[in-house]
């Protein structure tokens, strides 16, 4: 460590990455220090994907509840809100505890409080009415502060909404609720509040939820979730929410009023640099305003990293946690890594849930030398069966017709985000469709039809997105 500074690493941002470089770098004898100014664990833990996850779970037993009769069952069941939350919130508290407590075992530093930069090898830590409590110098500084939901803050009565963040602590469940925004969390949060008895509006002012997946996953999960009871509104937007006596009024663009209790934004997610002291240090935002790097999250600062959804490059919790163990490589091991971010499986733990890993047919079309096949299957889970229900599991293989390489795979239906968690390993290797066709099938599930599918789908069946 240089003799002139307090640490060899001081991280910003307690949340998955930053722990991970936190942890390492000490385990490796460097001196290390991090900070939090909310709770440690960041988004994923706290108020991202492990509630969200809980929520999910609860919200899916109405559903199973309704296939349980279809076997015989009879079931009576009631659910409690606020037992709930509790149980939720104190699962989350251990949670955050242990990653606590593996900072300290590993001999990291943990500073309470908000860090800002105030040169390339210097952080202030703000006391909580802002003024400055101390100074800490470090050879080298992380910055793995994440992002924030996002919300139009000029729309006529914002103040009366609520984001996902707000959510995970609603005081009782509402009667109705309305959601805006296309993405993952919204498709989720949907799920979650119609699975739990609320009366759910989903509006998207896009032609399709889901942006950026493959069209038939979007089609396919559009007409799911309608099935599931939410009310699905498209090509449309808020102009303005009305507080009134008897709830909020959200006045759509095209004319609609729709009253509800609740108003949720999930429109998206942006980098948290406000207020970070990042033109103190020389560090360059994008102009997406995220933080700038280089392939080895490397900024436009000397001495300064940062990695995870701050970057804005692929806003997922494992991706942020490889890219911590790649900057640990570079920076502190001589072993310069840089993450490859192909083939990077992700899950939508919407009701049915989307697994995805690889190219959508069309991201294929535009980037394979030659033809694409396409293989693809609809067809009603076997648990169904007894229950009359016409929901049907989504199966696609895109190939690359020239090297038969599967670049894709996609899967709508009970248990997606388990099977793709596997079928990444065969596409990040690079098997082909023939060894996929190789592989014995494990019957009866639902995953045997990966590796069952043998008829090409023909250019006139292809379902327009």
């Amino acid at each position: 460590m240089s003799e002139t500074h307090d640490y060899d690493l001081f991280v910003i941002g307690a949340g998955s990455g930053g722990v991970r470089a936190a942890r390492l770098t000490a385990l490796g004898g460097k001196r290390v220090a991090i900070a939090e100014e909310f709770r440690v664990g960041g988004t994923c833990v706290i108020r991202g994907c492990v509630p969200k996850k809980f929520m999910v779970m609860a919200s899916d037993f109405a559903h199973q509840f309704e296939t349980a009769e279809g076997y015989g069952w009879t079931v009576e069941a009631s659910f409690d809100w606020p037992k709930f939350i509790q149980a939720k919130d104190v699962e989350i508290a251990r949670l955050s505890g242990i990653y606590a407590a593996n900072l300290g075992k590993a001999g990291v530093d943990l500073v309470h409080g908000r860090a800002i930069l105030k040169d390339n090898h210097t952080v202030q830590i703000l006391k909580k009415d802002g003024s400055i409590d101390r100074e800490i110098t470090a050879d080298k500084i992380l910055i793995a502060t994440g992002g924030r939901p996002w919300s139009p803050e000029d729309m006529p009565g914002i103040e009366h909404a609520i984001t996902s963040e707000e959510a995970f602590h609603l005081p009782e469940l509402p009667k109705r609720i309305l959601i805006a925004g296309g993405g993952y969390i919204a498709v989720e949060f949907a799920g979650i509040f119609a699975g739990l008895g609320v009366e759910t509006t989903l509006i998207y002012r896009g032609p399709n939820i889901l942006r950026g997946f493959d069209d038939d996953v979007r089609a396919h999960l559009a007409g799911d979730i309608e099935k599931r009871g939410i009310k699905v509104i498209l090509g449309c937007q808020h102009e303005s929410v009305e507080k009134t006596e008897t709830g909020l009024v959200n006045h759509l663009a095209n004319g609609m009023t729709i009253e509800s209790d609740v108003v949720m934004f999930a429109t998206g997610r942006m980098p948290y640099v406000k207020g970070l002291g990042l033109e103190k240090a020389g560090v360059e935002l994008t102009e997406q305003g995220a933080i700038k790097v280089d392939g080895f999250s490397k900024t436009t600062a000397d001495n300064i990293w940062a990695i995870g959804d701050v970057t804005d490059r692929m806003n997922l919790t494992p991706v942020a946690i490889r890219e911590a163990v790649a900057f640990h490589q570079t920076v502190f091991r001589d072993n310069p890594q840089a993450f490859d971010y192909e083939a990077v499986a992700t899950a939508v733990f919407s009701q049915p849930p989307v697994g995805v890993v690889g190219l959508s047919e069309s991201e294929a079309r535009h980037s394979c030398p030659g033809e694409v096949d396409v293989y693809l299957t609809r067809f009603r889970p076997m648990k169904y069966a007894f229950t009359g229900s016409d929901e049907r599991v989504l199966m696609k293989l895109v190939v690359d017709a020239q090297s038969q390489k599967v670049v894709g795979v996609h899967i709508v239906g009970p248990e997606a985000p388990e099977m793709i968690q596997l079928a990444a390993i065969a596409v990040k290797a690079g098997l082909t469709k023939a060894q996929w066709d190789a592989t014995c099938a494990v019957h009866p599930t639902m995953a045997e039809e990966l590796v069952t599918l043998r008829e090409k789908q023909h250019a006139g069946n292809m379902s327009a997105g």
